[in-house]
């Protein structure tokens, strides 16, 4: 018993840590978002977040509705990691209107979607000196 306390100490900081650069990188996608939101954007609580090696992205299926505009905040914790968000269509056809350039810690892409339907949104680390790097994805719309 004396030798699982030590263990769980370590498992549960462990986890606290890995889900705290999470919640920073997250951080970061909503301070990306502040000047979307005095335009006039709504927030969604809904996020995606994790951690992924560099040059192996990540696909995230969402639904969009024609009519609404959106914009997609990625933000990570490690300051000199370049990151980015592409959104395509269901047919595999870019969809964005507009891309936030990489800058220190986020990357953006606005949406207008001419068909309501799935989307495609795909997150990648282009480039970062960690072997994983924590990221983080969130949207609004209007």
């Amino acid at each position: 018993m004396k030798t699982l306390v030590p263990f769980a100490l370590a498992l549960s900081l462990f986890l606290c840590t890995a889900q705290a650069t999470v919640e920073e990188a997250l951080s970061y996608a909503l301070q990306a978002a502040q000047p979307y939101v005095r335009e006039g954007f709504t927030v969604r609580e809904d996020y995606w977040g994790g951690d992924l090696p560099v040059k192996q992205p990540k696909a995230i299926v969402q639904q969009l509705f024609k009519g609404n505009e959106y914009w997609f905040w990625m933000g990570t914790d490690v300051a000199n990691a370049k990151i980015s968000v592409h959104v395509y269509d269901a047919e595999g056809h870019p969809a964005e209107a507009e891309l936030l350039k990489s800058k220190p810690h986020m990357a953006a892409a606005r949406v207008v979607p001419k068909v309501s339907g799935s989307y495609y949104l795909i997150v990648e680390i282009e480039k970062s000196p960690l072997e994983r790097t924590h990221w983080s994805l969130a949207y609004g719309f209007r």
